[in-house]
């Protein structure tokens, strides 16, 4: 995952991505394209996910049991793997978004100080 500057990769915080997939899934059930499209424009477009990185993410999700997976067509009629947050993945984000507003809240309070 990158922002706008090439050069600045691999510099989000552990984890954040395995979140930003579960916080889209949140919102209905998608394949790994829409997802990694839904992060790009729902972040300005600062944000895009690799296919090397969204891929093994989702992978890994969906063996810890916060996603479940099942194949159906895309809109374009391809054949495409669909997922969806899973009861536990609903509560693993829950608990994770608490965590994740005490973490930037903090380091914002941080990176104000003089």
């Amino acid at each position: 995952m990158m922002g706008q500057n090439p050069e600045r990769t691999g510099d989000l915080l552990q984890g954040t991505l395995d979140m930003l997939i579960l916080r889209t899934l949140a919102r209905g059930r998608a394949h790994g394209y829409a997802i990694a499209e839904s992060i790009h424009e729902r972040s300005d477009e600062v944000l895009r996910v690799e296919e090397s990185a969204l891929y093994p993410a989702l992978h890994r999700l969906e063996l810890r049991g916060l996603l479940a997976s099942e194949w159906g067509l895309s809109e374009n009629n391809r054949r495409a793997k669909y997922y969806r947050l899973t009861t536990r993945g609903r509560k693993y984000l829950a608990a994770e978004s608490e965590h994740w507003s005490r973490m930037t809240a903090a380091i914002a309070r941080v990176m104000e100080a003089v």
